[in-house]
């Protein structure tokens, strides 16, 4: 992989305090010339599945060689591995608690290593605290991959298990899929883990969901104000609307609700 410079930080730190951006400092302090993108970091806290979510519908939207460093780490100065993952031309470190799963489960022979500290002495690492690996371990590390100078095969020892997703892959059946919401964006749209491709072949997909049957558009502006409407959205997943409203609100649903999408109103 030839590093392109740009880093990429998704966590559940929020934007009071100055945690994402310490970050940042650390990575600039050892590679000045880095580009450093928050993906997001309003993330519920404690809730990796999310974070994994973004990062892994995100990312290639980004040059090849960009370091994608995610953090939601419940574990943080427990004995939780961290994961240092190349896939698709891009470098991958989360903490080893489900986050990265949804990226893991796309390769048979993933090529993925836990972190060990002890072979990056040349890199004069701080010592970490006990509650801020983002800024003692992720950081440093990040910049150093994106830098060019430290290689994925050389942060530690390569694995063939981690920690599973925490959220079940979505299930099908003939004219049926069904799948959980996973996020809530600023608009209020529920957004599921039901890709476009589950339901190709459908011929009039119907999205079931607290008890409402809602027909599947192509657009926002499809609908009348007011109106729900299930769509696939830019990331090419199913999500759950209302027209210049909150679906959230209005369906009293959150993350975790179940989504169904059936080809036509069946029950």
């Amino acid at each position: 992989m030839k590093p392109s410079g740009v880093i990429t930080i998704t966590t559940d730190f929020g934007h009071k305090g100055p945690f994402a951006a310490v970050m940042k400092g650390v990575i600039l302090s050892r590679f000045p010339a880095a580009r450093v993108i928050d993906l997001a970091h309003d993330i519920p806290a404690q809730w990796p599945p999310e974070a994994g979510f973004w990062v892994s519908r995100a990312y290639p939207w980004f040059p090849p060689g960009t370091v994608h460093v995610a953090i939601v780490d419940p574990g943080v100065g427990t004995e939780r591995d961290i994961l240092v993952l190349e896939h698709d031309g891009h470098v991958f470190m989360a903490p080893d608690n489900g986050l990265l799963a949804q990226i893991l489960d796309q390769q048979l022979e993933p090529r993925v290593f836990s972190l060990d500290t002890t072979k990056l002495e040349a890199f004069e690492l701080p010592a970490p605290s006990a509650t801020f690996h983002g800024r003692d371990i992720f950081a440093p590390v990040a910049a150093e991959i994106a830098a060019g100078r430290l290689t994925v095969a050389d942060t530690g020892t390569r694995v063939q298990e981690w920690t599973p997703g925490w959220i079940d892959d979505p299930e099908t059946s003939p004219g049926k899929v069904s799948g959980i919401i996973v996020t809530i964006d600023a608009f209020g749209n529920l957004i599921s883990n039901i890709d476009a491709s589950l339901i190709a072949d459908f011929g009039e997909p119907v999205a079931h969901i607290a008890g409402h049957s809602i027909a599947m558009l192509q657009t926002y502006g499809r609908a009348t104000p007011g109106d729900f409407l299930a769509l696939v959205n830019s990331f090419g997943v199913v999500e759950v609307a209302r027209a210049e409203g909150s679906a959230a609100e209005g369906l009293g649903s959150t993350r975790g609700a179940p989504l169904v999408i059936r080809d036509g109103y069946r029950a």
